[in-house]
């Protein structure tokens, strides 16, 4: 008998796993056994690099070719639990393969990366991609694989790309430990973390965001994308500027815009409503106690003035309160 580890076609194996030969069809029929029973158990599960027994990677990584395993698995435990969630950790571009062959989420580690290295056009470039696509993206600033967000990110950085992360379309997947602001990152084979206090600025933040998002127009809410401009000739500091809007069936309108760079920034967001025009708008400040008034019609032809200091961000709250006199 031969045992060989786990192992991607980039590095060594990983000394506490065994890899399994997808290339023998009742191993393929036990693995879909073994989602049948789990699935029974729980509501979802995380899969491990999960491109790893994808046919053509397989056989790059062993010199064998591998049965087609995760769509007709997926179909199998689909049909007999409709509501269980297959979420793929996946690397190397293959996001929408994996969303094609039946995962109903995959790992967004590109935002992460883009985020991590402070560069919003990177950011804004990567928010293009269509609904389809970002619907199903796990949105994330930590994981067991990657160090502490409160760590990795200085505390106004870190506040700021939460609040792109998790106000995106997508999943929000949020690690144990993140919102108490831990720092130590702990293996997942010690069962065990050193004790840790909750920082007492990082999980007051996290409370406020996600009572936010607890409201349904950012779980069932149409989410586009917004343009950013320069606020006046020759001042690009626009390009660090993030924005979007959340716009429930009910008509009910939010706002996000994200200063997500080291200097202030200053631009204008021009709002695509036409129905504000003639109108008196109320912008409330979910995460300030900040109010702004604004007559529609401007802010359509001209655009939502901003002018944000260094990782500083807006999430506001529309009101229409009467046709201005």
């Amino acid at each position: 008998m031969v045992l060989a580890f786990g192992r991607d076609p980039y590095f060594s194996g990983w000394p506490d796993t065994v890899q399994l030969d997808y290339g023998n069809q009742e191993t393929v029929l036990a693995m879909t056994n073994e989602l049948l029973r789990i699935s029974e158990q729980c509501d979802g599960l995380r899969c491990d690099m999960a491109m790893l027994v994808l046919p053509e990677v397989f056989e790059k990584t062993w010199g064998r070719r591998a049965q087609s395993f995760w769509p007709e698995a997926i179909r199998k435990v689909k049909a007999k639990n409709p509501e269980f969630t297959f979420l793929a950790e996946v690397y190397w571009d293959m996001e929408w393969e994996l969303q094609q062959l039946g995962f109903d989420f995959t790992y967004d580690k590109r935002l992460y990366d883009r985020l991590a290295a402070v560069n919003a056009r990177g950011v804004r470039e990567h928010l293009f991609a269509v609904p389809d696509y970002q619907d199903k993206m796990a949105r994330f600033l930590e994981n067991h694989d990657e160090s502490r967000a409160a760590a990795t990110f200085p505390p106004d950085q870190h506040r700021a790309a939460a609040i792109i992360t998790y106000l995106s379309p997508g999943m929000r997947f949020f690690h144990q430990g993140q919102i108490e602001g831990r720092r130590k990152r702990i293996s997942p084979h010690l069962v065990r973390a050193p004790f840790e206090p909750a920082d007492g600025e990082v999980k007051p933040f996290y409370s406020k965001l996600l009572y936010v998002l607890n409201r349904p127009v950012f779980h069932h809410g149409k989410w586009l994308l917004l343009k950013c401009i320069p606020a006046w000739a020759g001042n690009q500091s626009h390009d660090a500027s993030l924005a979007y809007a959340w716009e429930g069936p009910d008509g009910k309108r939010f706002f996000v815009v994200v200063n997500y760079a080291d200097h202030s920034s200053q631009c204008y967001v021009p709002l695509p409503f036409p129905e504000l025009s003639g109108k008196l708008i109320k912008l409330n400040d979910l995460m300030s106690t900040e109010v702004f008034h604004y007559q529609g019609s401007e802010l359509i032809s001209k655009g939502l003035y901003i002018d944000l200091p260094a990782f500083s961000y807006y999430v506001f709250e529309q009101f229409i309160l009467s046709d201005p006199k």
